[in-house]
């Protein structure tokens, strides 16, 4: 370790991790670089875009301007973390079936801040989608029917 790493310990989708990596790093470049968890995008770097939102504690996050030191001791989620091919999370099934996607890099990051949000209001209106989702940026024009697919997922998942 150099003078200016340091071990980090945080729970990485289920999981308790420790990097040891400079802890002012951004967490989008731990998690990319040092854990290969590559479906949390690079956007604009500038926690702008929203396509590599991460949820921390609940809420979600832009991991590209969120240093390291910020995720010790706390539950990261990762797209990875939200669902598997075989059992895949309420929202990534409406995703496909409102086909609320098209070239897919903003997609990782939508998820996770709709995630954040059917976490927190698993009954939310189709304003509160979209006050949740307006700093996520789709530059293909698919956010009505990203909207419909968290409002289908909501509905679906509801008990």
């Amino acid at each position: 370790m150099s003078a200016e790493s340091q071990a980090t310990t945080f729970t990485l989708n289920g999981v308790e991790r420790t990097v040891s990596a400079d802890a002012a790093r951004s967490l989008l470049s731990v998690l990319r670089g040092d854990l290969g968890l590559t479906g949390t995008r690079f956007g604009c770097g500038v926690n702008q875009c929203g396509a590599c939102n991460v949820i921390i504690d609940g809420a979600a996050v832009a991991a590209c301007d969120t240093p390291l030191w910020a995720a010790a001791g706390k539950h990261v989620t990762t797209i990875e973390g939200l669902g598997t091919p075989e059992r895949p999370h309420p929202l990534q099934r409406a995703f496909l079936d409102e086909q609320a996607m098209q070239c897919g890099y903003c997609i990782a990051g939508i998820l996770m801040s709709a995630a954040a949000l059917l976490a927190r209001n698993p009954n939310p209106s189709e304003a509160q989608v979209r006050s949740a989702l307006e700093r996520n940026l789709c530059r293909c024009g698919a956010h009505n029917r990203i909207v419909r697919a968290v409002l289908r997922a909501a509905k679906e998942d509801a008990p």
